[in-house]
């Protein structure tokens, strides 16, 4: 492979937004948006994002399979894979549902997100291949590249409707029609690096399951993805209710992730210089002190919750930075391919946030809680909705810091 193509670093950053784009940022805006559209309860589409999550459990580890399969030709499935990713995002905001709304949602939301798994396994394979190839720490210069561009995208994606709202009647159509853009322009940023033959054949799921580093890393993966899945499921419902300052939402996204790309090169240096494994645990302690912050907040204190959007969002930088680098790594080692290791890889992150949604909005719905400025709760509800947003990150924190610190990076195994 030349110099030249090695170095097209920018088009992962571009392939990364738009990935980033159909990820965190549906599970915060797509159910409030049914919920004050279309009338769909909490409970019904938590049932829903429960429910694809349990397809998940099949359909990922398969998809990294058909990976695998069509590694010779990734440059025609990834095209694929975007248009449908891109009509689907159209379907889901930007076309009156067909039928009932909660099944509109449901069908679309299966299209989405089963296009993003095959799209992010095939680019976080065809990554760890690329990495091989450049000199260095390759997997985290690439990550670095690869996750700010996916920050960014998520900064994009947050705040895209808000933003929207005040120039257009239907903001969510068109962050749906923008959306379906970007797939466009990433595809075809990233055209030219689908182009191998000689990428090696897959190992198979036995062989990143069995080994002790590999497994231990999806682990850690899913306690530390789940606080971030917990936060991204109640951080509408949480400055609407809690902090009670509508029309911060957006402001306040964009700060958590324009604070979380601006941290993500930062972690990547450092951890070139100091180690990944030290770096990450403080990083994940910022974490807790962030999300602790938060319990004691109220009405009117949504410039301290700024504070703690800049922390937790700096944090989150190096969850999303250096434990994708960490895996890569161990993938180059005994799975070349990748391909399979990305398929458990996206399922344990898609699985975070389908449990947080599924426990935590029906939790939300029992306790009286109604989503709207037209709708007061009981004081009941914003506690435990407070607890709920600050309070389980903290703990699932508290865990994924100690298998870290149990685990020895160095020697390959925990």
């Amino acid at each position: 492979m030349s110099v030249q193509r090695a170095e097209r670093l920018p088009a992962y950053a571009l392939f990364a937004a738009l990935l980033a784009c159909a990820g965190l940022p549906i599970y915060i805006h797509a159910p409030k948006f049914y919920g004050d559209a279309y009338g769909v309860s909490l409970t019904a589409m938590a049932a829903v994002l429960f429910g694809l999550r349990l397809l998940d459990v099949v359909q990922d580890p398969l998809l990294g399979r058909l990976s695998e399969r069509l590694r010779n030709h990734r440059g025609a499935a990834v095209a694929a894979g975007c248009a449908v990713i891109g009509t689907a995002m159209l379907g889901l905001f930007a076309v009156e549902p067909l039928f009932a709304p909660i099944a509109w949602f449901a069908v679309m939301l299966t299209l989405v997100f089963s296009a993003f798994s095959f799209l992010t396994i095939c680019f976080y394979a065809q990554g760890v291949a690329k990495a091989d190839l450049m000199p260095g720490k390759g997997h985290l210069r690439l990550a670095r590249w690869r996750e700010t561009g996916a920050l960014l995208g998520v900064c994009a994606a947050s705040v895209a409707p808000v933003a929207l709202g005040a120039v257009m009647g239907a903001p969510f159509a068109g962050f749906a029609v923008g959306f379906a853009m970007l797939s466009v322009a990433a595809a075809w940023a990233m055209r030219a690096e689908w182009v191998r033959s000689d990428l090696p054949d897959g190992a198979g799921f036995g062989v990143v399951l069995r080994d002790p580093l590999a497994r231990r890393l999806l682990i850690i993966a899913l306690f530390n993805a789940a606080p971030v899945a917990v936060s991204a499921s109640l951080f509408l419902y949480y400055v609407e209710s809690v902090l009670e300052a509508p029309g911060f939402e957006g402001p306040l996204l964009l700060l958590f992730f324009l604070s979380a790309a601006g941290a993500a090169p930062l972690w990547g240096w450092l951890a070139e210089r100091y180690g990944t494994g030290r770096v990450l645990l403080s990083a994940m302690v910022l974490a807790i002190f962030a999300f602790g912050g938060a319990l004691f907040l109220g009405p009117g204190d949504q410039w301290l919750f700024a504070v703690v959007c800049v922390a937790s969002g700096a944090a989150m930088g190096a969850d999303l930075t250096l434990l994708p680098a960490l895996f890569a790594t161990r993938m180059a080692q005994i799975s070349p391919s990748a391909a399979e290791g990305f398929g458990l890889w996206s399922f344990v992150s898609k699985f975070t946030l389908a449990i947080a949604a599924a426990v935590l909005l029906p939790m939300l719905d029992a306790s009286g809680y109604r989503s709207g400025s037209g709708n007061p709760a009981p004081p009941e509800a914003i506690d435990l909705l407070r607890v709920l947003y600050a309070g389980v990150p903290c703990v699932l924190k508290l865990a994924a810091i100690w298998l870290l610190w149990r685990t020895d990076l160095e020697r390959g195994s925990p």
